[in-house]
């Protein structure tokens, strides 16, 4: 699967990028058709702790799901992600299954 990064308002560094490539090459044991997936890495102008957020959008053939969310860190909003995803990625798989 293509992933492809991007961040806004700050500069990425390796270990991020090895480590959202990582964790978003895992879900292709959920469902094996991920055309590619598109990430936004997003630093907030707040004086909030939970500034970083993380958007992650997946292209399937037919379909594609888009997944926010905010956390302390880039890592944990990408998990936070990779999570969601995982469930809706079983729920469509599951679905696809049943048309079967």
């Amino acid at each position: 699967m293509k992933v492809n990064a991007q961040a806004v308002n700050f500069n990425v560094d390796k270990k991020l990028l090895n480590f959202t490539n990582e964790r978003l090459g895992k879900l292709e044991k959920f469902y094996d058709k991920i055309v590619s997936s598109e990430v936004y890495l997003k630093l907030e102008n707040t004086s909030d702790k939970e500034n970083k957020t993380s958007e992650v959008k997946i292209h399937v053939p037919g379909d594609e799901f888009v997944v926010k969310k905010t956390a302390k860190s880039f890592e944990e909003a990408v998990d936070l992600c990779a999570e969601s995803l995982e469930r809706v990625l079983v729920k469509r798989k599951e679905k696809i299954k049943s048309y079967l």
